[in-house]
């Protein structure tokens, strides 16, 4: 395997400056293939996001995770995952910008969005649980891992039979119409394209963002070593902001795109894939349970997660459309979450178990 530190900054600068532009554009490119196959399919944009989206943009986090695990650096890996989540999650609180007057929270009609944050929760509280209790191995992973795999393929298999729930009314008629006209708008333009032809087109682009962001994350740990910064801010911050810039150019094309439902379930989807990438983490990272060599860092990271992911779930519950500077009430709570949280990370940098 290539070592990039051996590259020197600048150019590691170059590359992850050239791979950055590359993911934006194929995001922005997937997300219209993925409305193509969601209106062509008559799947709703809620099960995209997750299958087809969230499974695409999570997999440069799992080439990193795994990579990571294998070098015997798989503290570095869960830090860079549960950093990467909260991260994920902020993005949708710039997104919510986008849409000028309105909340995203207040225009998201399909419940099956909840469902997944509310999974979310519940494997983000098994993580941070096995952290704080301590795991056992059991068949080359921790017995808390078990579980969060079987809860992941639970909540994959409860979505794949609610995607067919019906849909909310916004509580402005106007948001409702608009919404569902710019779905019309997308729908007259793309009927020219057949549903196999976006399929491959998909698949050509989603390979694109994979090799792109493994550049990514290889250079940001290499540009992370090379400025001395600490191990767990790092993996928490630096290279989660790397592994998420697929997530981020897919969510900021689909909310242009009016694709509402589609961008906030391409991060909770991204989020569940990323959780149950630990299990993998576990899986590769030796005979003792990974999340014994992990602390009180990894914990307030998986803390902050719950609490913005806690934050949107409670604007979709309550729908209402107040905004402060262009976003909704529980999009500037998340970010200030978020940006509180970075600060306290940054003093528990020393702090993790094994990975401090």
């Amino acid at each position: 395997m290539l070592d990039f530190t051996a590259l020197g900054l600048w150019l590691n600068l170059a590359i992850f400056a050239g791979a950055a532009a590359t993911v934006w554009m194929a995001g922005v490119r997937i997300t219209r293939y993925a409305n193509i196959i969601s209106v062509r399919t008559g799947v709703g944009q809620a099960f995209v996001g997750v299958v087809l989206l969230g499974g695409i943009t999570s997999l440069p986090e799992l080439a990193v995770a795994v990579s990571s695990s294998l070098a015997g650096n798989a503290s570095l890996a869960v830090n860079s995952m549960l950093g990467g989540i909260a991260m994920q999650v902020a993005i949708l609180a710039l997104a919510d910008m986008l849409i000028g007057k309105r909340a995203l929270t207040s225009v998201v009609p399909d419940p099956v969005v909840m469902l997944q944050g509310c999974f979310k929760i519940l494997l983000l509280s098994i993580v941070a649980a096995s952290i704080v209790v301590g795991d056992v191995p059991v068949l080359f992973t921790g017995l808390w891992m078990w579980l969060l795999a079987a809860v992941t393929g639970l909540g994959l298999w409860a979505l794949s039979r609610a995607q067919h729930r019906k849909a909310w009314v916004a509580n402005n008629e106007d948001v409702t119409q608009e919404r569902e006209q710019s779905k019309a708008r997308e729908e007259a333009k793309e009927s020219d394209e057949s549903l196999s032809a976006a399929g491959w087109a998909a698949a050509a682009t989603g390979a694109v963002i994979i090799a792109a962001g493994y550049l990514l994350s290889r250079t940001a740990e290499a540009i992370a070593e090379e400025t001395g910064l600490g191990q767990s801010f790092v993996g928490a911050v630096l290279v989660a902001i790397a592994t998420s810039l697929p997530e981020a150019s897919t969510v900021f094309a689909a909310a242009r795109a009016g694709l509402y439902t589609m961008a906030m379930s391409d991060i909770f989807g991204t989020n569940l894939f990323d959780i149950f990438f630990l299990f993998l983490i576990d899986l590769t990272g030796g005979a003792d349970a990974v999340m014994n060599s992990v602390g009180r860092f990894e914990t307030f990271a998986a803390l902050i997660a719950i609490t913005v992911t806690a934050t949107f779930l409670i604007g979709l519950v309550e729908r209402r459309d107040r905004t402060i500077f262009k976003m909704g009430y529980d999009a500037f709570a998340v970010l200030t979450v978020y940006l509180s949280g970075l600060v306290i990370l940054y003093f528990l940098r020393d702090a993790g178990g094994g990975g401090g």
